[in-house]
């Protein structure tokens, strides 16, 4: 059984991938947030430290390509394999309004015309094996049968499907239909993302779907890093091993980057880890309260001292 990690802006960057690989076992791929090039393929100081091979040291790491102009994209991928990687992921999947107005990510989905012409050029020259991650379409479901035949004429070496539309971002139910009729149609696997928070989640589905080749998890494995070690039969998550890798999320983040960086990026790391523990309310405002290293570290002190581990962690979407 495959599993991946989900790219996720602003939460599994080059930091997160290595300690989360050091402390937890299980993760076949980790998926790095998208790179968006342009002509000049420049990308900031802290893109392309997240990109360096020395910061990815033993992480079996993905760079993810948000791209509508082939050339664009293949400039990036060519720089991609100059840096060692040896395979690269297509976005056609981001439903963020910025990304979808641009005619990229899951708005790419909208044009199929455009998107066949964009795949010919990509394909005539890509310098590494190419798979995909997707929505079913940007607007309306009624897009997914011409996407689906599309996307299988293709030599994608394999496809992570996230069925909802590309306007519904998170909302409503995934649909596994979809997912069913992608992997009979595919000549190459077909991954399942969406909506698995739990080890029994994860199993339940597996039921219903057997034969599915693979699972990407995203933000149930954030809020329980050891979610693909339980998902093969391993142990949960404890309180101590949970705060060790907290502690070392920090002294990660402290040591690449200024101290607020790292207290804004732990912040946001806590929006998640949170809904692993039944802690205190109060406990948990007065972290979010903080802004300086001090009081952030005080603040969690306090918060682990009075919570307990959930069993199972699960993360909780917004109403």
């Amino acid at each position: 059984m495959k599993l991946y990690f989900a790219p996720m802006e602003g939460f599994t960057d080059a930091v997160f991938r290595r300690v989360h690989r050091r402390m937890f076992p299980g993760v076949e791929k980790y998926f790095m947030p998208f790179i968006s090039p342009s002509a000049s393929l420049s990308f900031t100081k802290r893109e392309m430290y997240d990109l360096s091979p020395e910061a990815n040291a033993g992480v079996p790491a993905v760079p993810q390509i948000l791209a509508k102009d082939p050339e664009h994209f293949l400039g990036a991928a060519r720089m991609l394999r100059d840096l060692g990687y040896t395979e690269i992921n297509l976005n056609l999947g981001c439903p963020s309004g910025t990304v979808t107005a641009k005619g990229k990510g899951a708005g790419a989905l909208r044009d199929p015309d455009a998107l066949a012409r964009f795949l010919d050029a990509v394909f005539a020259a890509c310098p590494l094996p190419l798979s995909v991650k997707s929505r079913i379409g940007m607007d309306d479901e009624g897009e997914w049968p011409q996407l689906m035949r599309l996307v299988i004429r293709y030599p994608f070496s394999e496809w992570i499907l996230h069925p909802r539309t590309g306007r519904e971002q998170y909302r409503f139910s995934p649909r596994p239909l979809c997912f069913d009729q992608a992997r009979r149609a595919a000549p190459f696997p077909v991954i399942w993302n969406g909506d698995l928070f739990t080890a029994r989640d994860a199993w339940d589905f597996l039921g219903d779907h057997p034969g599915a080749e693979g699972l990407m998890l995203g933000r149930g494995m954030v809020t329980n890093p050891a979610l693909a070690r339980e998902i093969l039969g391993g142990e949960g998550i404890n309180l101590p091993e949970l705060i060790a890798f907290h502690d070392a999320l920090l002294r990660e983040y402290l040591r690449v980057w200024p101290a607020s960086a790292a207290v804004g990026r732990m912040h946001a790391v806590m929006g998640y880890l949170g809904f692993a523990l039944d802690h205190p309310p109060k406990r948990m405002r007065v972290l979010r309260q903080t802004t300086d290293l001090e009081g952030y570290t005080d603040a969690a002190a306090a918060l682990f001292r009075e919570s307990r581990v959930l069993s199972p962690p699960r993360f909780v979407p917004p109403a």
